[in-house]
């Protein structure tokens, strides 16, 4: 299956998301909010660090519970903006 190439809205979304979850996790180091959320730290990165914009809906899950985050607020912060 070929993937379609992102858009620019979907890398910033991406990059908003990631931000996002930096300032959430704080103090917390990364193995700590990776190991809860049942990632490896290196997955969190390039989710952090927008290297990887579109992680799974499951993946956005587990880490919005192990930084008791909202999947509402997470849906309103990092919706598509308007082109």
């Amino acid at each position: 299956m070929v993937r379609n190439p992102l858009t620019p809205q979907e890398h910033a979304r991406g990059e908003r998301l990631g931000r996002l979850l930096r300032d959430a996790r704080g103090s917390r180091s990364m193995a700590d909010v990776a190991a809860c959320a049942g990632l490896s730290p290196e997955t969190l990165r390039k989710i952090e660090t927008g290297r990887a914009p579109t992680p799974a809906f499951f993946t956005v899950a587990a880490l919005a519970e192990a930084l008791g985050l909202s999947m509402d607020d997470l849906v309103r912060r990092c919706a598509l903006l308007p082109a």
